[in-house]
């Protein structure tokens, strides 16, 4: 089982100077940071800011290969954590054939933000790194921001793309 995640924002890992995509759930009480390269991470900001490109990035050309052989990515997942690492799958639909492909997860973001295909993460990829977080209006209540700055050096750059 997976759960849909949406993008909550970008940093930059401190320490390493890495960027992170930072993933949450759907109610807020999930965060996945991910670490990932630097030509991802512009992909990821040029799609979230809306930024027009005078020639097109290597997640446009895919894009525009795949709609032009008439499929459609259906969604992106997380799908799993081997050594550290993360893994994700593209799931594009074809005709009447589904097929899924291996990615990294910011390639798979990148994708995702381009033909408005969901992301999700893989339940045990959750269980295994995500931070939970505190209930609006609880009495442990914090923002996005405090959360984010209270993280561990470890926790952001601990996971690879």
């Amino acid at each position: 089982m997976a759960v849909v995640m949406e993008i909550a924002g970008l940093a930059l890992d401190e320490k390493s100077r890495a960027p992170i995509v930072v993933l949450k759930d759907s109610t807020g009480n999930h965060v996945l940071p991910i670490v990932v390269g630097i030509m991802e991470a512009s992909a990821i900001a040029a799609q979230l800011e809306g930024v027009d490109l005078p020639r097109p990035m290597t997640h446009d050309l895919l894009t525009s290969v795949i709609a032009e052989l008439g499929a459609k990515v259906i969604g992106v997942e997380v799908c799993d954590l081997i050594n550290d690492t993360f893994y994700a799958r593209v799931s594009i639909k074809a005709g009447k054939k589904t097929i899924h492909l291996d990615a990294r997860p910011s390639d798979s973001i990148a994708l995702a933000l381009r033909t408005g295909a969901p992301i999700s993460v893989a339940e045990k990829v959750l269980q295994a790194t995500s931070q939970k977080l505190p209930i609006p209006g609880g009495d442990d209540e914090a923002t996005w921001k405090d959360v984010l700055e209270n993280l561990e050096d470890d926790e952001f750059g601990k996971y690879k793309m």
